[in-house]
């Protein structure tokens, strides 16, 4: 098995390496787009205005109660006929994806904007700030620094759920697989290799995650 695997990863590690790259690319877009998607969603879903609100609570229960992959095809399939032009197979997937992600950050963002001592939009306000530049200039650099490490684990997150876009055959680390698998009729072999990659990708993630983590309560003393 070791010597099919090294067998397989040398002479196709060019495919890997491409399938690496679009995994890497499409969490990437995914997590920032879906980031500032997100903040809107959340500053929607904590204004006064009673319907946006009501809006925007559907349209998260929508997203979070149903399954990735029914959202990937709904978008496949949909989005080329809404916007009446050809799209390809990455962009809908990619507009599925980011989607998805700005559901949960939303609930995120708005954790961490609630989390912020009220007092300190209290104080603002006393100065004569105004909502907008009390929200941008207080109260969302500290959000964000505190949802950091949560959007880390979401940039984890979207790296395994970015394999669901081997289905429309997008190029990820799914994909190379099953390239590889096609050209040597060796499916457990290739299996394994994009498997091992994403376990090192997301292991030094998360080790990253924890060691800013760390930092970070270590600058807050």
């Amino acid at each position: 098995m070791l010597e099919k695997l090294i067998r397989i990863a040398i002479q196709y590690y060019d495919v890997y390496l491409a399938g690496l790259w679009g995994t890497i690319w499409i969490s990437l877009v995914t997590v920032l787009f879906g980031t500032l998607l997100g903040i809107l969603i959340a500053l929607a879903k904590m204004c006064r205005f009673r319907p946006l609100q009501i809006l925007v609570d559907i349209y998260i229960e929508i997203i979070r109660g149903t399954p990735m992959l029914l959202q990937l095809y709904f978008f496949w399939l949909l989005l080329p006929e809404l916007l009446g032009v050809n799209l390809s197979s990455t962009v809908c997937v990619l507009v599925a994806l980011i989607v998805n992600a700005s559901a949960y950050i939303a609930e995120v963002i708005r954790a961490g904007i609630q989390a912020v001592d009220p007092g300190q939009t209290e104080a603002a306000k006393s100065l004569g700030m105004s909502d907008l530049h009390c929200m941008t200039r207080i109260i969302l650099p500290q959000a964000i620094k505190n949802i950091l490490p949560a959007l880390g684990n979401e940039f984890i997150v979207m790296i395994k759920e970015t394999s669901l876009a081997s289905t429309f055959f997008v190029s990820e680390l799914m994909t190379a697989y099953k390239t590889v698998q096609s050209n040597t009729f060796l499916a457990i072999p290739s299996l394994m290799i994009s498997g091992l990659i994403y376990l090192v990708i997301n292991f030094t993630l998360s080790r990253l995650i924890k060691l800013f983590e760390k930092r970070m309560r270590a600058s807050d003393r």
